[in-house]
């Protein structure tokens, strides 16, 4: 009986706290939709509010380029997260099960990476692009997030876990260490592939200061700086609905890819810490 009690507080508190992170979702995707004289004539803690209308996206999408913002975005965002997971997959694939001169050195170096903050690269980075002449491109946007000791140090780990009989036997059978790599290791590291690309994209859609400092064009804002810059440009009067309109368009694609990838995302959660 006390176990049963314990089963259901554990399911009502677990309840309770999906309830509070879901609502304030819910709230801002509701308010998107009440024109901006109404907001703050609602009250607060209520669970729909009304009236509706879709005046606010309208309004959006006359005032600022959004589809533009989105598609940088998007576009920026696809190729990163490919380009990281394939890199980072390959490369972790070599620390996992290749050896060669200084693999633990080389590893280490790309462990120290990881620890120095991001804030610290970006005017090294940007006198690089510059004198690439690749400020205000996509290729300022894409390449610098290629590469990530995060996706390697996660790659390799999940190699490790790896059963090494089925490449073993691959060998045997005449695939060299390319084709091990894509017929039999790359298929059973799927999970930690997905929730790396779920992690990568994520990032490069929500960055915000890197695309700022490297894009001095409305043709290539993305869609965080593209709110930012709509955000102040408002004086007077900060015209709320409009703002949450623009936050719900900016939200939905990184809820997509979750829940698109989160039977993978789990699976790794569960499995990827197990080794042989």
């Amino acid at each position: 009986m006390g176990k049963k009690v314990s089963k259901i507080f554990a399911y009502l508190l677990l309840t309770a706290v999906a309830i509070s992170m879901i609502y304030p979702f819910f709230a801002m995707l509701n308010l998107s939709f009440v024109p901006n004289g109404e907001i703050f004539n609602q009250g607060g803690g209520k669970l729909f509010y009304s009236p509706l209308t879709i005046e606010n996206y309208a309004n959006v999408f006359e005032k600022i380029p959004l589809w533009k913002y989105f598609a940088n975005s998007l576009f920026v965002a696809i190729v990163t997260t490919l380009g990281q997971v394939l890199f980072s997959a390959f490369a972790g694939y070599a620390f996992a099960r290749m050896n060669f001169k200084w693999r633990d050195g080389i590893f280490l170096i790309v462990l120290i990476t990881m620890l120095v903050p991001p804030q610290v690269n970006i005017i090294p980075l940007f006198f690089l692009m510059r004198q690439l002449h690749w400020i205000n491109t996509y290729q300022a946007l894409i390449i610098p997030g290629l590469f990530g000791g995060f996706g390697i140090f996660m790659m390799r780990q999940y190699f490790l876990g790896l059963p090494k009989d089925l490449e073993e036997s691959s060998r045997i059978d005449g695939c060299n260490v390319f084709q091990t790599f894509v017929k039999i290791a790359l298929p059973l590291a799927m999970p930690a592939v997905v929730t790396l690309a779920i992690f990568t994209f994520v990032s490069s859609w929500n960055s915000f200061m890197w695309p700022l400092i490297v894009t001095n064009t409305e043709n290539m804002r993305t869609l965080p700086v593209g709110l930012a810059i709509f955000k102040g440009s408002f004086r007077e009067l900060t015209l709320w609905g409009d703002l949450l309109a623009c936050s719900v368009i900016c939200t939905l694609p990184v809820i997509g890819v979750f829940l698109f990838g989160r039977k993978y995302f789990i699976n790794d959660i569960l499995q990827g810490g197990v080794k042989e």
